[in-house]
């Protein structure tokens, strides 16, 4: 039995919840070889047990905040739970530590917490700095162990124009980055119109359709900004969708994305959308300069200091469109499969 332990929260985000998704049908593909059974842990959130529901998925609620209990412990005896997956970020050691008491393999993802040291491995697909040591007894590091949606692959396909436009920030946004997002592209949308042509020296990709440029702001499940949103939008020919079922099928119509620097930028980069990228969290910073350094995304920076006119750097959406493809693939799941089992 592998037990996969996530945390959500509108502060937390949604991702873990999807990560997890995307994982337990890489396990359901492959049990149906070899048996493998499997047990979703999340502390209770009503946001994510109604996707989970929707989504036909059961999962035990437990109260990540309690770490004194041995709650870990005594669910690994009652359940007969051989392999402990944790999703959320900053394991404590008091929590790692019951686990292995209770003689079970632990595995980790993007763990940089005390508690990632006690871990048998860490799936360090997000972690890109070289400044701090990963925790871990053995650290599978890079894109190669990144879990993404595999309906990816049905939609992958290569841009060669830029006129239409995705603005999406996170399951959550907690810090409502995509209300500045509409209020730059409301400006930019007024300068364009008041000059009536485009200026020496921004005659990019991103301006070469600006008349027929769409642009379409896309809010997750966890948001709670849809008011603010629409009102933003008032009098604005732009577009407002509050979630989607399916990610990759709704990427598939875009040629371009505002994204934020989660798994949510990959996903972009693996299906051949180009990007820019917002650090929503400080630790989304190095993920934002690693994409770019690969070419398939320009880097706006952190939220709170944001340089947003960056999008008129982008050149070449055709080159930033196969270089994404060629950087994140979608095999991580299998892998890590491979490996805790």
């Amino acid at each position: 039995m592998l037990a996969i332990c996530i945390e959500c929260s509108h502060q937390r985000g949604m991702g873990h919840l999807f990560r997890a998704l995307n994982l337990i049908g890489a396990l359901k593909k492959k049990g149906k070889k070899e048996g493998t059974d499997y047990m979703l842990l999340v502390n209770r959130d009503e946001t994510a047990l109604a996707i989970l529901k929707k989504q036909g998925v059961s999962p035990r609620v437990v109260n990540l905040t309690d770490q004194d209990a041995d709650w870990e412990g005594a669910l690994i005896r009652e359940a007969g739970i051989t392999v402990w997956l944790n999703d959320r970020l900053d394991t404590t050691r008091e929590s790692a530590a019951h686990v292995k008491a209770a003689g079970c393999r632990l595995y980790t993802i993007d763990d940089m917490g005390e508690g990632g040291a006690l871990a048998d491995g860490n799936f360090a697909s997000l972690v890109f700095t070289h400044t701090k040591e990963i925790p871990g007894k053995q650290v599978y590091r890079g894109c190669r162990y990144l879990i993404l949606n595999p309906e990816i692959a049905a939609y992958r396909r290569l841009r060669t124009k830029s006129e239409k436009i995705l603005v999406t920030l996170g399951g959550s946004d907690t810090y409502g980055v995509t209300l500045m997002v509409i209020e730059f592209l409301k400006r930019r949308r007024r300068e364009r119109d008041g000059r009536g042509a485009v200026l020496p020296g921004q005659q990019t990709a991103l301006a070469e359709h600006e008349g027929a440029e769409e642009i379409t702001i896309l809010l997750g499940p966890g948001s709670i900004l849809y008011g603010e949103a629409k009102e933003a939008l008032r009098g604005t020919d732009f577009s407002l969708v509050s979630s989607v079922p399916s990610l990759p099928a709704f990427f598939a119509a875009f040629d371009f994305a505002i994204t934020g620097g989660g798994v949510t930028a990959f996903e972009a980069a693996a299906s051949g959308l180009p990007c820019m990228i917002i650090a929503n969290e400080y630790h989304e910073v190095q993920i934002g300069k690693y994409l770019e350094s690969q070419g398939c995304a320009v880097f706006a920076g952190y939220y709170k200091e944001m340089n947003l006119s960056r999008i008129h750097e982008v050149s070449d959406v055709t080159a930033m469109s196969r270089r994404g493809m060629e950087t994140v693939d979608l095999a991580g799941a299998d892998r890590i499969c491979q490996i805790v089992l």
